[in-house]
């Protein structure tokens, strides 16, 4: 399998209102760079795209290394509390509703093509990867509210 590394960031203003999304894919020293928005949405609707607009760039089945500054994103998938979740009909422990199931939904079937790890990076720490999603998250959200 081809091992890809995608760097993501969400972005929101006045959350919810216009948002936009950013990743960076690196295979073989090479880099590609997508990104988008929404006129209106919410900061973690943006940071689950990243994510999913990041895995859809895919041919193939790929290992992944999947970077983000989204604890609403890594903690769901790395403590399980999504699978409980689809588990209990896209409720949440305080029987809630969850949120974002169509996006979670998505996400969780790109996780089963490929083999992804989640890693948490700390935001606007410096972070090379980061800080350039951030931007291409910030021009989407900007870009979106023009629309």
């Amino acid at each position: 399998m081809k091992h890809v590394d995608i760097y993501t960031d969400g972005a929101c203003k006045n959350n919810p209102g216009p948002g936009g999304y950013g990743a960076i894919l690196v295979y073989n020293g090479r880099e590609k760079e997508i990104s988008g928005g929404d006129k209106h949405t919410t900061n973690n609707r943006m940071e689950l795209l990243a994510a999913i607009n990041g895995l859809k760039m895919l041919r193939e089945p790929c290992e992944v290394t999947l970077y983000s500054d989204s604890k609403y994103l890594i903690d769901s998938i790395e403590k399980g509390w999504v699978y409980s979740w689809q588990k209990n009909g896209w409720r949440k422990a305080d029987k809630s509703p969850a949120l974002n199931v169509e996006l979670w939904t998505e996400l969780l079937a790109l996780i089963d093509y490929h083999k992804v790890s989640f890693v948490w990076v700390k935001g606007h720490a410096g972070h090379i990867y980061n800080e350039r999603c951030d931007r291409l998250a910030v021009a989407g959200a900007e870009a979106a509210a023009l629309m």
